[in-house]
């Protein structure tokens, strides 16, 4: 048997004009994904006096599910629910400040039920209630995190958005057949008393009607308030329990070493595409569909280091999480694992470092276009609060049309997650020495700053064939040493390349955080249309003249040339 469930829910606004609860619920069609990541119902309430509750509570809701179903079949529920509330926090919390001049808060009580084989996994934050009815007692699984401020009057101490960390309630219960599993807003549960509740779950017929019960009862007993209710009964169980099949999932063995013809989990290995000490990537087809992806598997060398067992596990959620043309997709398993690995949509091309040698000093013209796609690639990542950490163009595709994939999310941090903006926990920094952030190499994370500072580095080198500090870099170990370095001006390898535009590169690698562009959108301003301030300094009395005045006509021609490029490329796209 499967895990069967009838599941109902219902929210109105109530005598109110505006409904600021949300409820959601997902009983996945898919039988693999409800054996290992299970079912869910979510509730959440809008704080109302934080002007933004309706949307706080909308995005929670769908956030959550989006994001947990996302996360990797490896994780147990409690890992994955508090990683996807983690991130979904984060988010509420940055989108309230915002707002901050304008009081416009996002924030959002929390409920949420998973229940996966025979285990009921809740989460909580605020004054929503789930319950828990069993053997005709109702029982109430969560704790308010309200505070009393005088005359019966209490307000909210915990809730979705309201600081940058969070801490969530966490349980679990075993669950029977018939048992059934009860989430409301204070609408419902500050106007019904327990033996009501219990009485309109125990008559209804379905998980539906009694939804639609509660919430017309709160109405008929004076509730002021919005009114929700999401009711789930269960209908059937699995004859055995995935606890001990989820204890041996995240800690799947190592594959073994891999060769042309040997099958995995209904997976051919066609060829091996790349080995290196951390990992491998080969070429495979799955037998039942014909699909052709890439496997990525971990090396055996680290079969005892729980910290790469656990970032390795971590860039498949990742790479599910992030939806953008420019950074490769992770491919949905369709069978199984018994070992440890992920999968990825095949990507065609050749690396940057190897276009690179191919193609040295390109046009101006296709050498920004690829710029321009790394840094939206960038953008993308930012924008799910993901800095990549170890750009690099090795890391980095290129298909025969110049089409830009973002490959390799070894080094990926996500805020909140990862102590973004603190020293780093791990022995030794995972970036490249030549083209990582300096700040980042000596343990303290520059966030989007260094990836600015890897795409200021791969610019520089696609335009010049040179690095801007040359190999010295790779040497330095100490801050000292970082600086004792002078940056090489482009135009001495590319005389062509003009002021404005080498002192955009120059300040996009300043090793100074101060001196440094603050973001991606500013650097590419300022590749594309000269920036005046980079011209005031520029010597205009005795021979400097004539060389002033020929730097002026070729910025005047590049300022064209660029211009035609961005309005070629808006209208065409990266292929055109």
């Amino acid at each position: 048997m499967t895990l069967r469930l009838d599941i109902g829910s219902c929210s109105q606004a109530g005598i109110k004009a505006i409904n600021e609860d949300a409820v959601a619920t997902c009983l996945p069609d898919n039988a693999l994904v409800l054996s290992t990541k299970g079912a869910l119902a979510v509730l959440a309430d809008g704080v109302s006096s934080a002007e933004a509750g309706r949307e706080a509570s909308q995005l929670a809701t769908s956030g959550f599910i989006d994001d947990y179903y996302k996360t990797p079949e490896t994780w147990t529920a409690e890992h994955a629910g508090r990683k996807s509330l983690t991130t979904l926090n984060l988010t509420l919390y940055k989108k309230s400040h915002e707002f901050i001049q304008e009081e416009k808060g996002y924030l959002c009580t929390f409920s949420g039920l998973i229940i996966k084989s025979r285990t009921a996994h809740t989460f909580h934050l605020g004054d929503s209630h789930i319950y828990h009815l069993h053997s005709h007692q109702l029982h109430l699984l969560t704790t308010d995190h309200t505070v009393s401020i005088g005359k019966g009057k209490r307000i909210l101490a915990r809730a979705l958005g309201m600081d940058s960390q969070v801490n969530p309630d966490y349980a679990n219960v075993p669950v029977t057949v018939g048992d059934q599993f009860l989430l409301t807003s204070d609408g419902i549960h500050d106007f019904l008393s327990p033996d009501q509740i219990k009485d309109t779950l125990m008559m209804a017929a379905s998980a539906q009607e009694a939804a639609d019960q509660l919430v017309k009862q709160a109405l008929t007993h004076g509730s002021d308030d919005n009114i929700s209710a999401v009711v789930v009964k269960v209908i059937g169980l699995p004859d055995t329990t995935l606890e001990d099949y989820s204890h041996e999932l995240t800690r799947l063995p190592f594959p073994p070493e891999l060769s042309t013809g040997m099958r995995i989990d209904g997976l051919e290995i066609l060829e091996e595409i790349f080995a290196s000490a951390r990992s491998q990537l080969y070429r495979v087809r799955d037998v039942l569909s014909g699909d052709v992806m890439v496997m990525k598997t971990p090396s055996r060398n680290y079969e005892e280091d729980v910290s790469y067992i656990d970032r390795f596990i971590q860039e498949e959620w990742i790479g599910k999480r992030i939806n953008s043309p420019y950074v490769v997709k992770v491919a949905t398993q369709s069978q199984p694992r018994r070992f440890l690995y992920y999968l990825m949509k095949p990507v065609t091309g050749i690396s940057l470092e190897q276009w690179m040698q191919e193609n040295p000093l390109p046009k101006p013209r296709r050498a920004l276009r690829l710029v321009l796609q790394i840094a939206q690639g960038l953008k993308d990542l930012h924008r799910y609060d993901t800095i990549h950490q170890d750009l690099k163009p090795a890391n980095i595709m290129v298909s025969p049309d110049d089409r830009i994939t973002l490959v390799d999310f070894g080094s990926v941090f996500v805020a909140g997650i990862a102590e973004l903006y603190h020293p780093l926990q791990h022995e030794g920094a995972l970036g490249t020495a030549t083209y990582s952030d300096p700040h980042y190499l000596l343990g303290r994370n520059t966030g989007r700053r260094g990836d600015l500072y890897a795409l200021a580095t791969i610019t520089y080198e696609l335009f010049t064939g040179e690095l801007p500090y040359g190999e010295a870099i790779s040497d330095c170990r100490t801050g000292f040493d970082y600086d004792r370095l002078r940056y090489q001006p482009a135009s001495q390898y590319n005389p062509i390349i003009p002021i404005w535009f080498d002192r955009a590169l120059e300040k996009g690698v300043a090793i100074g955080l101060d001196e440094r562009y603050d973001t991606i959108d500013h650097f590419i301003k300022d590749l594309q249309h000269p920036n005046p301030d980079f011209l005031r300094d520029v010597p205009t009395t005795g021979n400097t003249r004539s060389t002033v005045a020929f730097w002026q006509i070729l910025s005047g021609f590049w300022m064209i040339l660029l211009i035609l490029i961005v309005t070629l490329f808006s209208c065409q796209g990266p292929s055109g």
